[in-house]
């Protein structure tokens, strides 16, 4: 009986390691042209060599793209490319710092300033607390007042 379980168990083992292959992993030159490239199957937001599904349907075939263009010896930039020749600039990882695409890159820090300076605008403007100067107050409506408060204090005792 334990000599059954255990080649069942040996059995199972061995039937699940053949469901694997070779190209599901992600060689070093895959990876370094992969991290160049967005993974567009519209379930994750990571690159082509980051791609986390098992059977994505945008990362495998293009996994599969480098490894045969890299086989054939063309080089990276080519293959990168390609791809953006294909799929248009959203094929990138990281969109070029050229052109339009530039904001990509300076909104975020000019948003930053923007609000930065708005908050230093708003504490300086609602902080300024405009003191009445001493001198500009009536001696008579000061008198009026001290012997108000004078009458209030006598009935108090």
């Amino acid at each position: 009986m334990q000599r059954w379980k255990v080649s069942l168990l040996l059995l199972a083992v061995t039937v699940l390691s053949l469901a694997q292959n070779g190209q599901q992993f992600v060689t070093p030159e895959i990876k370094r042209v992969g991290q160049k490239l967005a993974c567009l199957c519209r379930s994750c937001k990571n690159t082509v060599a980051d791609c986390p599904m098992l059977e994505c349907h945008y990362a495998k075939p293009a996994r599969e793209v480098i490894a045969a263009k890299q086989a054939q010896g063309v080089s990276d930039q080519a293959i990168i490319n390609e791809f953006t020749k294909k799929e248009g600039l959203q094929a990138l990882a990281v969109p070029p710092a050229e052109g339009f695409n530039v904001l990509a890159w300076v909104m975020p820090f000019a948003a930053i300033g923007v609000g930065l300076l708005a908050i230093w605008w708003f504490i300086r403007r609602f902080s300024a607390r405009k003191a009445v100067p001493a001198n500009d107050i009536d001696p008579a409506l000061l008198d009026r007042y001290h012997d108000e408060i004078e009458k209030d204090l006598a009935k108090l005792e």
